[in-house]
């Protein structure tokens, strides 16, 4: 049998469009991720009303995480992502548009907070549509490219965009073109990707599809290694997304500019998605659960304390930093495996297996900016960092006890 080059690499050829269509949507999400914190203290937030926004834009990520993937069991992937779409147009009009011209907080929650309803519906459901649609032997690569496209779009083309568009359009009319962005991506990923082999609906009513819903918090008692599987997932990116609550100010003391930092980012990011390809190989190869423990936790956990410690060792010089941090998003990737160990755990309700991995996405989102938020005045930087590096080595710990039947894919 002649395989093909998307066979070659590992990417379902009948899901290429939709894949396209998540980095470009998720670009669109990611254009105010490394540079809105400092932008609000500087227009005359305080540092702890920041990590607040962000903390309630978290919870809502969680929550449409968690359910994204039981919702697309029960009303269809499709119908989800379109939710999604709707929501994450509604919330950024609101946000953009109402709330943050005037700086109006209470409402800048409230819209900021629908708007992170919006791309877990979006993307994660995705995850499901891949589960059923990818060949078994190559689940490991399907999930790689899917995190190849998420993190491409969300931390790499989201953050050169912004810091090109900022210069030449400001920072408001920035945010406004993350809906040209959005609507071009769900044009890709909904219209033009025709594949459907999906799990489309579940039959029954209202009674039948709630049962589905709350498959998403029973499979966690029912399955407990789901739930440590969850918890690893939630430490694998809580330091992402701490790090741009309070790192640019960090930064800015050894004399980084905000252009400077999220070239920084970017290019952290670029190197993370080249490596959630490589470790999705290595992670059929030598496998998921190693990959896991030794370049996830162990990794992440070194590294992020070299990258915290870079400006001061090297006198703020960008090219080690940058390394650095370079190093660090590179073992970020060593967690991509458990995207195909968590379902694998399941031989039915793979979507419930998929949302307890979607709500441990979703939840660093609001537990980075909360860990910021709590312990910055108590312990400083240098504190929340040790913080975020001890959660690495106790993520290595847990995955020692994530193993399937007959050990498969994890010896």
């Amino acid at each position: 049998m002649n395989q093909t080059v998307f066979d070659k690499i590992g990417l379902p050829k009948n899901l290429a469009w939709a894949y396209l269509g998540i980095l470009i949507f998720m670009m669109g999400d990611g254009i105010e991720q490394g540079w809105l914190s400092p932008y609000l203290i500087d227009r005359g937030l305080s540092l702890e009303q920041s990590a607040g926004l962000f903390t309630m834009y978290g919870v809502t990520i969680a929550i449409s995480a968690w359910f994204s993937g039981v919702l697309a069991e029960a009303y269809g992937v499709k119908r989800t992502m379109f939710a999604g779409l709707v929501m994450y147009l509604l919330g950024t009009c609101g946000f953009v548009g109402l709330s943050l011209p005037g700086l109006n907080y209470p409402l800048m929650l409230v819209t900021y907070a629908l708007r992170g309803f919006g791309y877990p519906l979006f993307a994660y459901s995705f995850l499901v549509w891949i589960a059923y649609a990818a060949p078994k032997e190559g689940l490991g690569r399907a999930v790689g490219w899917f995190w190849f496209v998420f993190t491409g779009g969300l931390n790499v083309l989201g953050a050169y965009y912004s810091s090109w568009a900022i210069e030449r359009i400001g920072n408001i009319n920035t945010l406004w073109t993350s809906v040209f962005w959005a609507l071009l991506g769900a044009f890709f990923a909904l219209v033009l990707n025709k594949s459907e082999k999906q799990r489309t609906t579940v039959a029954g009513g209202t009674k039948e599809k709630m049962k589905e819903l709350l498959k998403g918090i029973t499979i966690m008692k029912e399955e407990p290694k789901v739930l440590l599987g969850g918890i690893v997932r939630v430490i694998n990116t809580t330091a992402q997304f701490a790090f741009p609550v309070f790192l640019p100010m960090y930064m800015a003391e050894y004399g980084f500019s905000t252009t400077e930092w999220l070239q920084i980012w970017g290019t952290i990011f670029t190197a993370n998605i080249i490596f959630n390809l490589i470790f999705g190989f290595v992670g059929d190869k030598v496998g998921w659960r190693n990959t896991i423990i030794w370049f996830g936790g162990v990794g992440c956990g070194i590294t992020t304390l070299l990258f915290y410690y870079s400006p001061q060792l090297s006198d703020g010089n960008f090219w080690i930093v940058m390394a650095a941090g370079v190093l660090w998003g590179a073992l970020l990737a060593g967690y991509v495996p458990l995207s195909a160990l968590m379902p694998s755990l399941v031989k039915k309700d793979k979507g419930a297996a998929v949302s307890v991995l979607n709500l441990g996405a979703g939840l660093p989102v609001f537990v980075g900016p909360a860990i910021v938020g709590v312990f910055y005045k108590l312990v400083g930087g240098e504190g929340v960092v040790w913080i975020l590096a001890g959660l690495y080595f106790f993520g290595a710990f847990l995955t020692k006890f994530i193993t399937l039947p007959g050990n498969a894919k994890t010896a």
